[in-house]
């Protein structure tokens, strides 16, 4: 029998831009991208969760009536060998620039269905990003 990897459970974000393009962010110390979003909180609801972590490392907001669940998925982690993780990833329209914060290093904006020569974490281009490919921000 094969051992099973360990898992960690997050949350992400698909914030978009006007263009369709999508947020994604590198941590400090890494150089894999990634979407923005990290673990829940005690008593914290998943949806929550992911508000509270865009604003923490990117600075949007989030209408929380406007939060939707694009999909559940498990994925090696970016950044920690060894490790899956499976995040709900949310989709929403958001107000606010974005801008690095915390522990976030750098954003960029990804131009989806195209060509990239960044590292982009295992969950983006196993899932996410064939779930947005062809669908249009909202708002």
């Amino acid at each position: 029998m094969d051992a099973v990897a360990p898992h960690l459970s997050v949350v992400s974000v698909t914030p978009r831009n006007a263009a369709g393009d999508l947020l994604i962010v590198r941590k400090a110390g890494t150089s894999v991208f990634m979407l923005p979003g990290g673990k829940v909180e005690p008593g914290e609801s998943h949806r929550d969760a992911a508000i509270r972590e865009v604003a923490e490392e990117v600075g949007i907001t989030l209408d929380p009536a406007s939060v939707t669940l694009l999909g559940t998925w498990s994925a090696d982690a970016a950044n920690e060998p060894g490790l899956v993780i499976s995040s709900d990833v949310f989709a929403a329209p958001h107000s606010g620039e974005p801008a690095a914060s915390g522990e976030i290093e750098e954003i960029r904006w990804l131009a989806l269905g195209e060509p990239t020569d960044v590292p982009l974490a295992p969950l983006l281009t196993e899932h996410v990003i064939p779930a947005l490919v062809g669908v249009k921000p909202k708002g």
